[in-house]
């Protein structure tokens, strides 16, 4: 792809949500893939994911700007509106979330706290050893590794379509708009 003169720069993501992202996704590829499960720094590290969900839900409700969840959560409106663009090929970048990203924010965060109370109740007298919680544990690690697939996925597609690198501003906190990029506009308003 060309390199194409910068013409806007947005300051979308602060340190917090950007310290946030990375943070869970390393914990959660850790935790899931390399340490041993049941074990001391596995639990640890589910903890640790709990918290910084639960610091990020309380980051989204009292922040501002784009970190704020009424900025980027999904509406009706705002589906409708994102699709009715979609079908007519004029997708605007939107300067925060798009409401479809929105919703895998939603799915991944209701996975992440089902995998640790799941993961918690697990370590209890009433639930060791059951195999129903193991398997349902389980199986919410894989629905939330095929989440995770899908974002990174959908983040490089979008960042070819619409000409800008998403996983760049996740990094720097700047969304660049360069002459080949749609607009930065905002399909997230008020619907």
């Amino acid at each position: 792809m060309p390199r194409h003169p910068v013409i806007e720069r947005v300051y979308v993501w602060d340190k917090l949500v950007r310290l946030h992202h990375w943070s869970v996704a390393s914990l959660i590829l850790i935790n899931g893939w390399l340490l041993d499960g049941g074990g001391k720094l596995h639990r640890w590290a589910g903890y640790t994911l709990v918290a910084l969900i639960c610091t990020r839900i309380v980051w989204g409700l009292l922040s501002h700007g784009y970190a704020r969840f009424s900025t980027f959560l999904p509406t009706p409106g705002r589906i409708k509106t994102y699709r009715l663009h979609y079908h007519n090929n004029n997708l605007p970048m939107p300067t925060g979330h798009n409401p479809l990203g929105g919703m895998m924010i939603l799915l991944m965060f209701t996975l992440i706290l089902s995998l640790g109370i799941t993961g918690w109740l697990m370590g209890t007298d009433t639930y060791w050893g059951v195999t129903w919680l193991e398997n349902l544990h389980e199986t919410l690690f894989y629905i939330l590794m095929l989440c995770v697939s899908l974002h990174v996925t959908m983040v490089l597609i979008l960042s070819k379509h619409l000409h800008i690198n998403l996983p760049k501003a996740m990094l720097t906190g700047y969304k660049e708009r360069t002459s080949a990029s749609r607009s930065l506009g905002s399909i997230n308003k008020k619907n």
